[in-house]
């Protein structure tokens, strides 16, 4: 399944599943990031991380480590 972190700059993507578990999970849920919310990636650090992204009409910062647990369509 593809995830959050293989996006490309300016795809919109939707999420299918957060895999991960735990604090971390229910953080980037506290973020706005569940089931079926659609996600634009607005840019990505020069050395790749952290991945830009607007999520329900604001902006916001995720490590790679944390789009790694993101899997989207």
């Amino acid at each position: 399944m593809k995830t959050l972190k293989d996006s490309k700059v300016g795809e919109t993507v939707t999420v299918v599943k957060l895999t991960g578990a735990g604090a971390v999970k229910r953080r980037i849920m506290d973020m706005g990031i569940t089931k079926g919310v659609e996600i634009y990636i607005r840019k990505v650090a020069p050395l790749g991380d952290p991945i830009e992204v607007t999520v329900r009409g604001y902006e916001l910062s995720i490590r790679k480590a944390d789009a790694e647990i993101i899997e989207i369509k």
